[in-house]
């Protein structure tokens, strides 16, 4: 569901609630983070691309950065500064790309 500039992020119990189902994501702020490692950089890249083509699907895009073979994602919705179900959705999809 497209989230609209105005529209209220997830309460704090929403997003404590949520936690659960993404345990290996970390809350930083207004944001989820995770860290994934790879054997090489070419799997690191390969799993950016899997990770863009979610993003696209859901048209929701992650902050990436990557480190060799290191891959930091972060999400949050910047139109409400705060988080999304959408975040969640993304996040969750993105944990079955990860090997």
């Amino acid at each position: 569901m497209p989230v609209k500039a105005g529209d209220p992020a997830l309460s704090s119990k929403e997003v404590k609630d949520r936690m659960s189902e993404i345990a290996q994501w970390s809350l930083s702020d207004n944001s989820l983070q995770r860290e994934f490692r790879f054997k090489d950089f070419r799997k690191a890249i390969e799993f950016v691309n899997a990770v863009a083509g979610v993003a696209n699907e859901q048209d929701h895009h992650p902050d990436i950065s990557i480190s060799y073979n290191k891959v930091r994602l972060t999400l949050t919705t910047h139109k409400i500064n705060g988080l999304s179900l959408n975040d969640f959705i993304v996040a969750a999809k993105i944990d079955l790309l990860a090997p």
